[in-house]
């Protein structure tokens, strides 16, 4: 069977038989990719814990009918000690994890800048920064990256230039008077503007955000993932605003 080598993201890991678990993994060229790591449940795997979520490795792998096999495995970057030790910071990066796995659906897809999008951003949340603040700013950027950019600063309908009152996640963003339509939020014009410095990773105006408009941007940021994963994810009922 032909092998491969990739450079990877640890995503999820599940249980298989006694010893071995399948590994999910986010590589940066052939996507999402679901993988046998055989034997690493033994103490004396020799794979230790280099496939542990939130750890960045070099991976060879050889293909199979339905997964692949980690025959290889050499760490890049490992992030748990900083972000799995710490409540806030694990459960944000683990809704990162899950992000990034709900919008490479396509397995074998390639998908480059995503893997690079959720590889600063988990060195971001590693290195210090508000997990709250990166998430969003992840998400946003994510769904950015998938083709589905929010509009904050023109009508996502009809392209008038904003500032506008109106946000609709259905509609795409932020909508004029006239494209508004029924149900639409109507947040603070701070909130507008710092969900738009989130999306292009405007650090200082994020910072400088008011608690309570961060809050209200988490929770718009929700409804845009939400609706164009077309459902919530699961991991967002673990984490603390």
């Amino acid at each position: 069977m032909p092998t491969y080598r990739d450079e990877a993201v640890v995503l999820r890991t599940q249980k298989l038989g006694e010893a071995d678990r399948i590994i999910t993994l986010l590589t940066r060229s052939h996507g999402r990719v679901r993988a046998v790591a055989k034997g690493v449940r033994r103490t004396s795997s020799r794979f230790g814990s280099r496939l542990e979520p939130f750890t960045y490795v070099d991976l060879q792998l050889y293909e199979g009918r339905n997964l692949d096999t980690i025959t290889q495995a050499e760490t890049r970057a490992g992030w748990y000690a900083e972000i799995g030790l710490d409540y806030e910071r694990y459960t944000a990066g683990t809704v990162m994890l899950e992000t990034a796995e709900r919008l490479a659906s396509e397995e074998r897809e390639p998908a480059v800048q995503q893997f690079r999008l959720l590889v600063g951003a988990l060195h971001a949340l590693a290195g210090g920064r508000a997990p709250g603040q990166v998430l969003d700013s992840y998400q946003l950027r994510a769904l950015a990256t998938a083709g589905y950019a929010p509009a904050f600063d023109h009508c996502a309908h009809c392209g008038l230039v904003g500032p506008h009152r109106w946000l609709n996640p259905s509609m795409g963003g932020a909508l004029c008077t006239t494209c508004r339509i029924p149900g639409s939020a109507s947040p603070a014009p701070e909130t507008m503007t710092l969900l738009a410095a989130l999306l292009v990773g405007d650090w200082p105006t994020v910072e400088a955000a008011d608690p309570r408009h961060a809050k209200q941007a988490a929770g718009l940021v929700s409804a845009f993932v939400a609706w164009h994963l077309e459902r919530q994810l699961r991991s967002l009922e673990h984490l603390e605003r």
